[in-house]
């Protein structure tokens, strides 16, 4: 199992240890919701605890509930379009997980689209699968750490993983001491969010919490930014009090550590060790109470090696170690952080109602494809990068019903899909009790698998045409993922029904004298995003 998902943090303050009889928690295969046509099912997961007994689970959308971390109660993915026939998972041996799509059965993409079934190993598992259910629902398939049924205090820190879960354990135990913790953590993680969580919840609270980032202070004012200075201790000093004076009583954050100038290290261990300063200029020693708390992307121990830092102020600061994920190791969390941003974002806007959709046909504001995409990407700017994307994407659709990539995030976002898991042969007869699980065989003939990128312009259109504009058939057709349709559809400037102007409708409408399949090869459109379109303006009242 990965490490990195079972241990806490190390830290130079005892934590309680497990005894000796207590068994290392055991990883759950788990489906965590990343993305529902209703949003505030986001983050509902359900445990796949059966596989680890033996049996195999069945999901549809009537059955079984999924369930916010820390509550009893859940509800079925209960979208109309997903299938009442069940998709199935069944336990493999080496701890892999099978899923098998019944004929007829609800689509499911797991970077192509599913035929018959698929398997899936530890490391596909650790790094977590999305998966796409009727271009509507993404699921996550993953592994976690079973309900301890406490409930936590967020913190003002958004996500449900185990990863952010231990991340605010560490700040519940540490908060209320007097001591120095350093948060360590890749750039954009949250590192000053956590620190002002620890303020907050500190026995400091109603003083100030005052930041500093070490790697934009100048050198030769340094000293005295710090420290403070006396009137007239150098050509056109005034009298100032220094970030330790002004932090007296409450919390000094000292972001950036790492970027501490060398003589400035110095100074601030002896500031730290004596928690008294000098204030540049003056003989006078002013004792300081002040509370540090630091942060750094840089690897110290590297830095002490090499001589840039010092051994003795890593270990001042270091009373108390977090370590914060980076949020490729909390991907189940990625589907609530993009949807708090998005909120944020659309309220700017006035635009807050697209996440709440009245009618449970409507496409999804946020297309499946996309939220599959958004979990895949490696984030390496962590949160910071993903709240940057949001925004993109909510500002750039502004007034659009359905998000769309622009060409510059598309490069961005890097390859749409990538074929994840070993294909299987769904059997004549799957048993939901079945044990040991189906055997492998090979996968059945089909249409063969083609990269979108191979497939052109003409040839899109022909089968547009050929297909009536049924997307799927289109997909079959072409051997490539219904996703990818969408895809080649923007890259080819390939209209859609949402980019047809009212007036285009109502006239056609009538000329067709309201026959959907006779407005379809008019206007080149899918049928059934053309029937939401005609529902859509007689809501409105305007004349279709």
């Amino acid at each position: 199992m990965p490490e990195a998902l079972l241990d806490d943090d190390v830290s130079t303050v005892s934590l309680p240890k497990r005894s000796a009889g207590e068994r290392a928690v055991r990883l759950v295969p788990t489906l965590t919701l990343i993305s529902h046509p209703s949003t505030q099912r986001v983050g509902e997961r359900l445990l796949l605890g059966e596989l680890l007994a033996g049996k195999n689970v069945e999901l549809s959308r009537r059955a079984p509930d999924f369930v916010r971390p820390g509550q009893t109660q859940g509800a079925p993915l209960a979208d109309p379009h997903l299938s009442r026939k069940p998709i199935i998972f069944a336990p493999g041996e080496g701890g892999r997980v099978r899923l098998f799509v019944e004929e007829g059965g609800t689509q499911v993409v797991a970077g192509e689209l599913i035929r018959g079934g698929r398997e899936f190993g530890p490391e596909e598992l650790a790094a977590g699968i999305p998966l796409e259910l009727a271009d509507r629902v993404v699921l996550l398939l993953h592994l976690t750490e079973p309900d301890t049924g406490d409930a936590q205090d967020t913190l003002g820190m958004v996500g449900q993983s185990p990863a952010i879960r231990r991340v605010r354990r560490h700040i519940s135990q540490v908060a209320d001491l007097n001591v120095s913790v350093l948060i360590r953590g890749e750039t954009g993680t949250g590192k000053e969010l956590v620190a002002r969580a620890i303020h907050q919840h500190s026995r400091r609270r109603d003083a100030r919490f005052i930041s500093v980032n070490l790697g934009a202070i100048n050198k030769e004012l340094a000293e005295a930014d710090f420290f403070g200075t006396k009137r007239g201790a150098f050509t056109g000093a005034q009298e100032r009090e220094g970030l330790f004076r002004r932090a007296h009583g409450g919390t000094l954050f000292l972001d950036e550590v790492g970027e501490a100038l060398p003589e400035l290290q110095v100074k601030l261990l002896r500031a730290l060790d004596a928690e008294e300063v000098s204030p540049v200029g003056s003989d006078v020693i002013v004792p300081t109470n002040v509370r540090i708390v630091a942060a750094t992307d840089a690897n110290l121990e590297e830095q002490i090696s090499q001589g840039r830092f010092k051994e003795p102020l890593m270990h001042r600061l270091a009373n108390y170690n977090i370590r914060l994920p980076p949020l490729r190791e909390r991907r189940e969390d990625i589907g609530l952080i993009f949807f708090h941003f998005a909120r944020e974002a659309l309220a700017e806007l006035g635009e807050a109602w697209r996440l709440e959709p009245e009618d449970p046909y409507a496409e999804p504001w946020l297309p499946a494809s996309l939220a599959a995409r958004l979990v895949r990407h490696s984030w390496s700017g962590n949160i910071r990068q993903l709240r940057n994307v949001t925004r993109q994407l909510v500002i750039a659709n502004r007034g659009q019903p359905q998000l769309r990539v622009d060409p510059q995030l598309d490069k961005e976002l890097g390859p749409a899909a990538t074929p994840l898991g070993r294909p299987l042969r769904l059997p004549v007869e799957v048993d939901p009790q079945a044990t040991p699980a189906p055997k492998a065989a090979a996968e059945p003939a089909g249409a063969p698998r083609r990269r979108p990128a191979d497939i052109s312009e003409q040839e899109m259109r022909a089968a547009l045409r050929t297909n009536s504009w049924d997307l799927k058939k289109v997909a079959d057709q072409l051997g490539i993922p219904r996703p990818s349709i969408y895809d080649l559809l923007r890259k080819y400037n390939i209209r859609t029904a949402g980019d047809l102007s009212v007036e285009e409708i109502i006239r056609c409408y009538h000329e067709c004298k309201g026959d959907l399949d006779a407005m379809v090869p008019s206007l080149e459109v899918s049928k059934q995003a053309l029937r939401r379109r005609i529902k859509e303006i007689k809501e409105l009242g305007l004349g279709a």
